[in-house]
């Protein structure tokens, strides 16, 4: 069916149905070994929780096999995704804190088959602070994860192809965790005056860490959030981020929703709340690259 392009909003649907259809007849390729991705900004409201739970629900939806490890205290990665995490529940903390295995707190999403999340409870508060006097206090994540990678495969379980880490909004013992566990760091910037404020500091830090304790560690992906293609200030930032980062930003960008702000707080995903909308539509780019690019740098390494 033709569709009369000559107006915005049919000019719009015109360029959705094409993505959709881009999306529909394209497969995602799983990645040569499980990839360990932290969330991070310590800069609040910039979509950082929003955009772990729906790259790592639109990965899991395209059959790729995901954790979302929540160990931000808040606790909106577990609530997002339908998990429970209220105070008596069995949580990230008692994981890093009291050497529970990370298997018996482990969760599945009640919408997606293939997404299980190790949930944050109010308790994670105060792991900073407990974090101080452990032993091996930086790498408890880390050791976590490779004995619950063994537990899936002694189980007969599927590999992982992904673990999403949302860390808190800050630079401590939690996310230096998420630092040394990981491989690569996602930084979503929203497209919002002072968008670059803050992030040389995360930078330093992330490079502190390559030195000291995971070498591995680096920036692979930027993600631009909060786009609004109506303003000259969404498009200036997109062009200076572009500008700054230009192998690591993401070609799709992250509208501001009404459906991505709502889904939330139904306990789901924008995936699953609304997999029609636009919302959910640039997610899934987003996680399609993500994949894309990964595979990509995998073919490289064979």
């Amino acid at each position: 069916m033709e569709i009369d392009e000559s107006t915005p909003l049919a000019n719009q649907i015109a360029n959705e149905t094409k993505r959709r259809e881009e999306l529909k007849n394209s497969t995602l390729p799983i990645p040569l070994e499980t990839r360990f991705i932290s969330v991070s900004n310590q800069k609040g409201g910039v979509g950082k929780t929003t955009s772990t739970v729906n790259l790592a629900a639109a990965l899991a939806k395209q059959g790729l096999h995901v954790l979302v490890v929540d160990i931000d205290p808040q606790g909106n990665a577990s609530t997002a995704l339908g998990i429970d995490h209220r105070a008596e529940v069995d949580s990230i903390y008692d994981v890093l804190i009291n050497d529970v295995p990370l298997a018996e707190v482990i969760q599945k999403c009640p919408d997606l088959d293939n997404l299980v999340v190790a949930p944050a409870t109010i308790h994670l508060a105060g792991a900073e602070i407990e974090l101080v006097s452990l032993v091996a206090r930086e790498q408890r994540l880390r050791r976590a994860l490779e004995e619950y990678a063994n537990h899936r495969a002694s189980e007969g379980e599927a590999r992982l192809d992904y673990i999403f880490i949302d860390c808190p909004p800050s630079l401590g013992l939690l996310t230096v965790n998420a630092f040394v566990a990981a491989k690569e760091v996602l930084i979503p910037i929203q497209c919002e005056y002072y968008a670059l404020e803050g992030l040389s500091q995360l930078l330093n830090n992330i490079k502190l860490i390559q030195k000291h304790l995971n070498e591995s560690l680096n920036v692979s992906t930027i993600l631009l959030t909060m786009y609004d293609g109506r303003t000259n200030l969404a498009s200036q930032v997109a062009a200076e981020v572009r500008e700054h980062f230009p192998s690591e930003v993401l070609d799709a960008v992250i509208p501001r929703s009404v459906r991505i702000s709502e889904a939330p707080s139904y306990q789901q995903t924008v995936i699953t709340y609304d997999p029609n909308s636009t919302g959910a539509l640039s997610y899934l780019e987003a996680a399609s690259e993500i994949a894309k690019r990964g595979a990509e740098k995998d073919s490289t390494k064979k």
